[in-house]
């Protein structure tokens, strides 16, 4: 689900990344060497890793040793690469990496030394004491160089980040920031790249292109849903850890159905469980078209938002989609091959319309739609600077696992049928980009779906269509949840239920939320589904002094 804030987007993180992220978390990152020869593990048919399973030789299963701490501004990092199963039912099918980038507060200098330094050095020039004036400055010297030490020594409870998705990596930091900087202060975090994305085996439309067969691709795509990336933090957890504690565990968005998924099926890795805007639907084989048709609730209201805030914008987008409409084809070439038409423009509200500051992003994007008109009588055209910007809105050239297994995050035992699609159409000619347009009417964005024309439209797809349509099919789902283990959770579990979260619904949330025993729930308007970027340090510290006892009960 929803980067710039998906799940995708979601894809929400609060820790500073570089310009490429703006919209999306689609950072690229050096490769590093492929772990040496690994010694295995075998696990229990679809059981979730436990402390002290056996090893064996078939399975690789073992940790590289970690690499060397290094440090951006405020924080020292290191990372860690774990060679674990493709299918834990079967280790003998293969192995993949999985990539977990270790983090804890840096070292920091001395506060007030360097004034007292400069204090003194002063003195000295205005007495006119060239011996102490030279002695001083010395000292400031020494005395800025001076630090407190980082925490790496240092032992403390791990917290394991789960990103929001599906299919986006763990943010990278850059500088000690928002939630990052105040978990730090008690915790080693652990940023985890899951199955598939950032360093853990990445799957892309290039790397994918080496399963020739759509039957064989969707075989290797099934093993990148919750289940098995909960199976992979486990296996973490008693490889990262000598003592293998249970640690807490923080899901952003579909990070935080992830973390749901841990309450069901491996709660005893658990010591307490935070989630923001991810709490998952329940209940049915397939929940999807329950999601589909109370966000595409939410999405309307959001529009409705958007052309309040910015009413000039009708009229832009209604010259734009006719300009669309009436181009050869039904749309326009984008740079990387793939075609801009009028349903595939409404798609920039999966990015747009939920998260803080979509609006404004969105807004500045229409200001350079056109071209100028250096020469009298030149044909209109859209320009480069958007048709480049669009395409790294969606950003699934990089990152095809949204695209590819957004919809089955919703399925157990049951398949999806194109869910988004099918809700898309019983809203007749609502969200109808040309009819709005013929009628006068604003033309509505969508949100947080995946529709079958993407497969067709953008260009890095085209190749994973037929797979998209038989992952669309699939019905064979294993189970993400366990309603009476959540039923009877143990677990302290405290969560920030976005009132008007565009992506997770906040009725379906507090639905969920009355299956799981102990949970507890902030409730606020103050932040849309992206707070833990918007707001990270204030959402982390209330969700901590929910489990501490330092926030009321009621």
């Amino acid at each position: 689900m929803a980067a710039v804030s998906l799940r995708c987007a979601a894809a929400i993180a609060t820790v500073t990344v570089g310009p490429a992220a703006a919209a999306f978390p689609l950072r690229r990152h050096p490769a590093f060497l492929r772990a040496p020869g690994a010694v295995g593990l075998r696990f229990s048919s679809c059981r979730i890793p436990r402390e002290g399973a056996s090893m064996s030789s078939s399975a690789a299963a073992a940790e590289r040793a970690p690499d060397a701490w290094y440090a951006v501004p405020g924080l020292s990092l290191r990372d860690h690469r774990f060679t674990v199963p493709l299918d834990y039912s079967s280790p003998d099918r293969g192995a993949i990496t999985v990539f977990a980038r270790e983090v804890v507060a840096g070292r920091s200098r001395f506060p007030g030394a360097a004034l007292i330094c400069l204090r003194s050095a002063v003195r000295s020039v205005f007495t006119v004491r060239p011996a102490v004036f030279a002695g001083s400055v010395c000292g400031i010297g020494v005395l800025f160089g001076k630090y407190r030490p980082g925490k790496e020594g240092t032992s403390m409870p791990y917290l394991l980040y789960l990103q929001g998705g599906p299919g986006f990596e763990s943010p990278r930091p850059m500088e000690a920031g928002g939630w990052l900087k105040k978990a730090c202060e008690d915790h080693r975090v652990v940023l985890l790249d899951q199955r598939g994305t950032g360093l853990s085996t990445p799957l892309t439309p290039s790397s994918l292109s080496q399963i020739t067969s759509p039957a064989e691709q969707v075989e290797f795509l099934k093993h990148f849903r919750a289940d098995n990336i909960v199976k992979d933090a486990e296996f973490i957890r008693i490889h990262l850890d000598p003592e293998a504690k249970p640690w807490t565990v923080l899901g952003q968005s579909y990070g935080g159905f992830c973390a749901v998924t841990y309450l069901s099926f491996a709660p005893k890795g658990l010591k307490s469980v935070l989630l923001t805007g991810g709490i998952p639907p329940l209940g049915e084989p397939c929940t999807a078209d329950t999601v589909y048709r109370a966000c595409f609730k939410q999405v309307q209201q959001q529009n409705e938002k958007y052309y309040k805030r910015y009413p000039q914008d009708i009229q832009v987008i209604h010259e734009i989609v006719r300009y669309l409409s009436e181009s050869e084809g039904g749309g326009v070439l984008l740079p990387s091959g793939g075609r801009l038409t009028p349903k595939m423009l409404q798609c920039l509200g999966l990015s747009g319309l939920g998260s803080g500051g979509g609006f404004e992003r969105m807004h500045y994007l229409f200001e350079r739609v056109w071209d100028p008109v250096l020469v009298p009588g030149a044909k209109k055209r859209i320009s480069y600077y958007f048709l480049k910007e669009f395409e790294m809105w969606l950003g699934f050239n990089q990152n095809p696992l949204y695209a590819l297994l957004h919809e089955s995050i919703y399925c157990q035992g049951s398949s999806s049928k194109w869910s988004a699609e099918k809700i898309y159409s019983e809203h007749g000619s609502l969200f109808d980009p040309i009819k709005a347009t013929e009628e006068g009417r604003p033309v509505y964005f969508t949100g947080e779906m995946v529709f079958p024309c993407m497969f067709d439209e953008i260009h890095a797809l085209r190749d994973l269509k037929e797979a998209a349509h038989l992952l669309a099919e699939k019905e064979d789902w294993p189970p993400l949840y366990d309603v009476n283990a959540l039923n009877n959770n143990k677990v302290p579990v405290a969560a920030a239920v976005y009132y008007e979260d565009m992506y997770v619904n906040f009725n379906i949330a507090k639905e969920t939320a009355s299956q799981i025993a102990g949970i507890r729930l902030w409730v606020t308007n103050e932040y849309m589904h992206s707070g833990i970027r918007d707001g990270g340090s204030h959402v982390f510290e209330h969700l901590m002094g929910l489990l501490n006892g330092k926030k009321p009960l009621f």
